[in-house]
């Protein structure tokens, strides 16, 4: 009997331990929480002048707003549950006077919406996992092999699927020369939202560059054309991207890039200098300027042996622990410049992610996380 209940507690708990049950259920009940206090006008419950209405007033707008965002079917059989839990009123049959309480009638009602809500819930997350693979699809398992450079990548989306996009290919080379002798173009990049419409937009942005890189097109009139692009369905700037992308040549080692508005990639020397790679415009879609106006320009930079380049999205350095701060770059600047020059870019990857979640802890990811390591080799 033990062996059992010892079985079926380790199956429902997944293994993990009281503490970090709790800290999973304080962080799902936080993001929860935020999800419908969103809806509540604060303002209204703050100006009641008498401070004992406050938290009634909000307790209500809270239940309320949980309440909307059911059906109404299952809003009138919430309604009905609470009000058996809380009258419960008795039923009296027979000669006998047999009583019956319909409070348990109202534990069953909420039993049914549970249910209701769990197989909405578990349809959904089958689609999105759906969703999830054909994103997989899109993006690189494994970096290209490529003479001279070490590439490494990662991606953890806040859900399901992600609204980051990273990718490293190289370019067709014309006359049917070698594969992998072309130049090298890296791309991460980010848009504006999260899950599904950004999954959606993302898909259409590695569709683009993918095309245009497919043809004997400069940098600067592919993110032209990627401009263009998002432009066209960014619904008036409201789902703009930023990126950054850049093209490596293999024999040179020259690296031209464009920042379009993206975090700014860490480039660390063999020496540990750092430098930033900022050299753009804003991002891409935004209806700031007219298609002749808008001012992205290019940059390069002469890699040397023994470089490393860090390319990340915000959810990096915008990631947050327990007490609201920030992981930010005066963490992660110190991360990489510890890693040995000597360590392979999977090496420093696994590095500056294990420092990213030592600090985050249990806290749910509020952003979607991608980073991209290219070190130069000899």
């Amino acid at each position: 009997m033990r062996s059992r209940a010892r079985d079926f507690w380790a199956r429902v708990t997944e293994g993990l331990e009281i503490e970090q049950l709790w800290g999973q259920f304080r962080a799902e009940a936080e993001a929860s929480y935020g999800l419908y206090s969103k809806d509540v006008n604060w303002d209204v419950i703050r100006s009641e002048k008498k401070r004992w209405k406050r938290p009634l007033l909000a307790g209500w707008a809270l239940f309320q707003t949980l309440l909307m965002k059911l059906s109404p079917a299952r809003r009138v059989l919430l309604l009905v549950a609470i009000v058996l839990l809380v009258v419960q009123p008795e039923i009296h049959t027979g000669e006998a006077q047999i009583s019956f309480s319909l409070g348990g009638l109202g534990a069953l009602i909420l039993f049914l919406l549970l249910a209701l809500e769990l197989a909405d819930r578990v349809t959904m997350k089958r689609d999105l996992e759906i969703a999830r693979e054909i994103q997989q699809w899109l993006v690189p398992n494994d970096p290209p092999h490529v003479p001279g450079a070490d590439i490494a990548f990662a991606t953890r989306p806040q859900n399901t699927v992600a609204g980051d996009y990273y990718d490293a290919f190289t370019r067709p080379v014309p006359g049917g020369a070698a594969a992998n002798t072309g130049p090298l173009i890296i791309a991460v990049a980010d848009v504006a939202g999260k899950s599904v419409p950004a999954a959606l937009l993302m898909a259409t942005f590695q569709a683009s560059l993918r095309a245009l890189a497919a043809t004997p097109a400069s940098l600067d009139e592919i993110v032209a054309g990627l401009e263009r692009y998002a432009r066209a369905h960014s619904l008036e700037g409201r789902r703009f991207t930023t990126a950054f992308i850049a093209e490596i040549d293999p024999v040179t080692r020259e690296l031209r890039y464009v920042n379009a508005g993206h975090n700014d990639p860490i480039l660390r020397r063999a020496s540990g200098q750092i430098e930033r790679l900022s050299t753009g415009g804003p991002p891409l879609g935004l209806p700031l300027f007219t298609p002749e106006e808008i001012p992205y320009q290019s940059s390069r930079v002469q890699l040397q042996p023994g470089d490393l380049l860090f390319i990340f999205t915000d959810g990096v350095v915008e990631a947050v622990n327990q007490s609201e701060e920030e992981y930010g770059e005066r963490r992660l600047l110190p991360c990489l410049q510890a890693a040995p020059v000597e360590n392979s870019a999977a090496d420093v990857l696994r590095r500056v992610m294990f420092d990213v979640n030592s600090f985050v802890g249990q806290v749910r990811q509020h952003d979607d996380i991608t980073c991209l390591v290219l070190r130069v080799t000899a």
